[in-house]
């Protein structure tokens, strides 16, 4: 709780400032931000070490939980240089060892984490586009969704094969908690176009 007060307060003086969470939403913060993005971290696997949190914004859910599991190495991936120093100062206030990644998602690099989060980042079958660079045969991915989940998930299942379940939000009635896992695409690759052959010269009639 020291941590989030601390996080609490930082984001509070920022945001007069700069438009890091919509200001209505600050006097909800601890239900509306907070809570929402720590109800993840039962789910999280004890054996994980490592997390990465996709469009990390003012650090929900990532910053949370790393507060909460301190033991496990978490990155944070946000194309906002703004937003990025307001993690990294926000990270420092509450004392976590935190990674903070300038760069869009689909150009960082690739590597696979044990844990994969993300909060109102993209709809989901571009999500698991950003995702998969990230994960690996046992990695397991939690993303705090909105109530359009089940169309979401019709659309992703055209082109990614997974294992997926849902449960509801704790902080908010319309809102779910999607598990993938053993994330594939299984769209089929571009086909290259033949390669021209060499024409061959016309034979001169005799």
């Amino acid at each position: 709780m020291t941590r989030l007060t601390a996080y609490a307060d930082l984001l509070t003086d920022w945001n007069s400032r700069h438009n890091l969470v919509s200001r209505g939403s600050l006097e909800h913060l601890w239900q509306r931000h907070m809570w929402d993005s720590a109800q993840l971290a039962p789910l999280i696997p004890e054996s994980a070490k490592t997390l990465a949190d996709l469009g990390s914004g003012a650090g929900f859910p990532g910053l949370v939980l790393a507060a909460m599991r301190p033991d496990m190495q978490v990155s944070l991936f946000e194309a906002t240089a703004k937003k990025c120093a307001f993690l990294r100062e926000a990270a420092a206030a509450m004392g976590l060892d935190v990674a903070v990644v300038n760069a869009r998602m689909e150009d960082a690099p690739a590597q696979a984490f044990d844990v994969v989060t993300s909060r109102a980042c993209a709809p989901l079958p571009r999500l698991l586009g950003y995702a998969h660079r990230f994960t690996g045969p046992s990695t397991l991915c939690l993303f705090l969704k909105g109530q359009n989940l089940g169309e979401e998930l019709t659309e992703a299942h055209k082109c990614w094969s997974m294992k997926a379940s849902q449960r509801p939000s704790l902080s908010d009635p319309s809102g779910a908690i999607l598990d993938v896992r053993e994330l594939e695409s299984h769209e089929p690759a571009p086909q290259k176009a033949p390669r021209p052959g060499r024409r061959q010269p016309k034979r001169r009639r005799g």
